[in-house]
């Protein structure tokens, strides 16, 4: 998709979901993101070594990063949750005209 001349991003008008590229691309940020977080803490565990306790904190906080990363990033978008139009017929209406009646002998 090309950008308009002007620079302007085009205003989207309709309900749809963003493009798959697109949820892709955001899931793999926020996967980078929190796996990047997880070297610095290390790191700075490392130089924290002498206080044990916040040596400590940072290795415990970077231990489920990797894991939690994953699961963000291969999680899809959420359901929209739509109101589905169905046809519900009147039960207080009763029917109109005449109807045959067949008499058994």
């Amino acid at each position: 998709m090309t950008r308009p001349a002007d620079g302007q991003e085009p205003v989207l008008i309709t309900a749809a979901a963003p493009s798959y590229n697109d949820q892709l691309a955001a899931r793999k940020r926020k996967y980078m993101i929190m796996m990047g977080m997880r070297f610095p803490c290390l790191i700075l565990a490392g130089v924290f070594y002498q206080t044990w306790w916040l040596a400590l904190t940072l290795v415990a906080i970077s231990v489920p990063l990797p894991w939690m990363a994953v699961l963000i990033a291969n999680d899809g978008p959420a359901r929209k949750k739509e109101k589905v139009n169905r046809y519900t017929p009147d039960k207080t209406k009763i029917e109109s005209g005449t109807h045959q009646i067949i008499e058994g002998s």
